[in-house]
């Protein structure tokens, strides 16, 4: 029987490759094919966005990229949904707060 490496990063019963992300410059471990949502969520995140209108916190909604509360910016690039981007070792995740045009809170 021969042993084959899955796509979640890890062999059988093995635990997956640890991963550590900075989320505004504070480092958080996760494990090799978690979404940056999972690996906020493990380390009691619930929430890294405001709305435009009264500053709501936003985190993770629908959970399969549809609805947008859940995106923040990944190595520069601003709008990425957490649910959807895989965590790579070294990433730097921003929490982002929207402003819509006539937004004034």
């Amino acid at each position: 029987m021969s042993v084959v490496r899955n796509p979640a990063g890890h062999f059988g019963g093995d635990r997956p490759d640890p991963v550590t992300i900075s989320v505004d410059g504070v480092p958080v471990t996760g494990r090799a094919g978690q979404t940056i949502a999972a690996v906020l969520l493990a380390a009691g995140e619930t929430s890294w966005r405001t709305t435009s209108f009264g500053e709501a916190p936003r985190g993770l909604f629908c959970g399969i990229g549809v609805c947008f509360d859940c995106v923040v910016e990944v190595n520069g690039l601003a709008d990425v949904r957490a649910c959807l981007r895989r965590a790579h070792d070294g990433d730097v995740v921003v929490r982002q707060q929207i402003r819509l045009p006539g937004a004034t809170s």
